[in-house]
């Protein structure tokens, strides 16, 4: 079967701001939203509760059920009965939080696997910020720039996320950049601002929401506004 599309997002995964693209990816879909808040186990429980309601809401207005997959470690994302929870999903999405984390935690998972196969199967899957930079094969840790890179979980390889892009990316430093866009020859560095989804993939994809995804280079960026396309070929 045809893997699902991937939405790749700078901020607002569960807000009605984004609830055309969430609701274009259960489009023809079993009507099953799965949902890990994985990336904000680090944050303690009050967070995750955030984010489980925060996405409940979302359920609701999209008319599907929801389906929460608890994973905050190595130890539940190995869980089979974790595992077994996406079977049948029509989404599948990561949500924001803190980006190694998530990468390192399913990596090489049960949970994962099943994520895979759900997707590979025709499911759509997302991430959102943390999770968007998951999906790479390339994971910084923003805050700490000069740590090393951790590795992703290889659903768009050909790409490396940038998040948050217009709130970040007057503050960000030029070493950081350097660091983002010393990239391996065709993989490509896009900076997804807030309020915006990057959808599509393996290689093409629509600019959906608020505001515009930039390509980055290292002799600067092109901005792709609100309903253009761009490739990664």
């Amino acid at each position: 079967m045809t893997p699902g599309p991937v939405a790749l997002v700078g901020s607002g995964e569960y807000l009605p701001v984004l609830e055309d693209v969430e609701r274009d990816l259960l489009q023809g879909r079993p009507p099953r939203f799965v949902q890990l808040a994985t990336a904000a186990a680090p944050e303690g429980p009050a967070s995750l509760a955030r984010w489980h309601d925060l996405g409940r809401r979302a359920a609701e207005r999209l008319g599907v059920e929801q389906v929460v997959v608890p994973v905050v470690d190595r130890e539940t994302a190995d869980d089979p009965a974790l595992a077994a929870l996406v079977e049948g999903a029509g989404l599948v999405y990561l949500s924001g939080g803190n980006p190694p984390f998530v990468a390192r935690t399913l990596r090489g998972t049960a949970v994962w696997r099943a994520i895979e196969q759900a997707w590979q199967g025709g499911a759509a899957l997302a991430g959102c910020s943390a999770g968007a930079m998951a999906l790479t094969s390339h994971v910084p840790d923003l805050r700490h720039p000069l740590r090393p890179a951790e590795e992703g979980l290889g659903a768009v390889p050909a790409l490396r996320v940038l998040p948050h892009f217009d709130r970040f990316a007057a503050h960000l430093p030029d070493l950081l950049l350097t660091r983002v866009v010393d990239t391996p020859p065709g993989v490509l560095v896009v900076g997804i601002d807030e309020d915006t989804a990057l959808v599509g993939g393996p290689t093409q994809w629509e600019v959906r929401g608020r505001q515009s995804v930039w390509v980055l280079t290292a002799d600067g960026r092109t901005e792709h506004p609100a309903g253009s396309t761009l490739s990664s070929d």
